[in-house]
């Protein structure tokens, strides 16, 4: 639920709130700071903005989503699981000053506050029940089954493909690019250009290859002396993708061709594809679990909640 106000802003775009919304801002002037502290929250998260920046016809969802979000808050702090909460006054000072944080100075915050019918201590409230309610959450969600071994294991079993990492291979790369507008570039001297460099390249001298990709390529790979990372099938242009997945490691490419122009490739590493072992998966898999049980006890007691109180 934890999402802090919305970010802030500069003279312009404050002065342009104050000029676009206030009359549709005006009529929520009445209600309780609490909930206009949602309103605001829900204005930066749908559409990055304050609430006096709101068009009209933004207002109605706005509004639904605060109206959600401010009556499930007040279900849970109406539980008896929030009695037992207290949020220290350091944590809500923390809270304050991440929002401050966002404004370049105090009194653009406390503009930014006015202009959204706030004021400090109504945000401090605001800050309070925020709080209040993810630890009462997070508290209810501690409360789900533990995850065991034989849990990890199926869990493992029963989502094999998850686990199966794709072969991956390292390469360079030296381009020069076809423009029709340059002489140097034409198609035909761009490809004799590319023939010339890899005359000068021997299998498995990534050096030399990367000495002409920095002082040749016309890619911005050249910065990197034509690296262009750990790759997967599928991620080049087509013809580049096939010819880099038949080389063996050390391979130079024949010259190829895409739409940028020619290139050549250098295979520099293959890594095999695998499957990632039990023992290394378990704590990821740990942690989607109880993250999973967590969310599900978490909606079962709002529910139970919403039951016992008909809201």
């Amino acid at each position: 639920m934890t999402n802090r106000m919305t970010n802030g802003m500069n003279g312009t775009a404050r002065a342009s709130q104050q000029s676009a919304g206030l009359a549709a801002n005006a009529q929520h002037d009445s209600q309780p700071a609490e909930y206009r502290y949602h309103l605001l929250r829900a204005a930066a998260d749908k559409f990055s903005c304050g609430l006096a920046a709101l068009a009209d016809d933004q207002w109605p969802q706005v509004e639904a989503r605060a109206r959600q979000s401010f009556c499930l808050e007040n279900l849970v702090l109406n539980a008896p699981e929030a009695q037992a909460v207290c949020i220290p006054e350091d944590q809500i000072e923390q809270a304050l000053v991440e929002v401050r944080s966002r404004y370049a100075d105090e009194a653009q915050f406390r503009d930014e506050l006015a202009l959204n019918g706030l004021d400090l201590a109504a945000l401090r409230r605001a800050l309070q029940r925020e709080l209040t309610f993810d630890a009462v959450i997070r508290t209810v969600g501690a409360r789900h089954a533990p995850v065991t071994e034989a849990d990890e294991q199926l869990f493992y079993e029963l989502h094999a493909k998850r686990f199966r990492q794709p072969e991956t291979r390292s390469a360079r790369h030296l381009l020069i690019t076809v423009n029709e507008e340059f002489a140097e570039n034409s198609r035909a001297t761009a490809r004799a250009r590319l023939e010339a460099l890899a005359e000068q390249i021997k299998p498995g001298d990534a050096a030399t290859f990367g000495e002409l990709a920095r002082n040749h390529s016309e890619c911005p790979s050249a910065l990197q002396d034509g690296q262009l990372g750990t790759l997967t099938s599928g991620q080049l242009y087509p013809a580049l993708d096939n010819a880099l997945f038949e080389m063996v490691e050390g391979a130079i490419s024949e010259v190829l061709e895409s739409p940028l122009g020619f290139h050549l490739l250098y295979c520099e590493a293959i890594s095999p594809a695998k499957t990632v072992p039990f023992e290394q998966a378990r704590e990821r898999i740990r942690q989607a679990l109880t993250e999973r049980r967590q969310g599900e006890m978490q909606k079962a007691w709002i529910a139970e909640l919403r039951a016992q109180t008909g809201k």
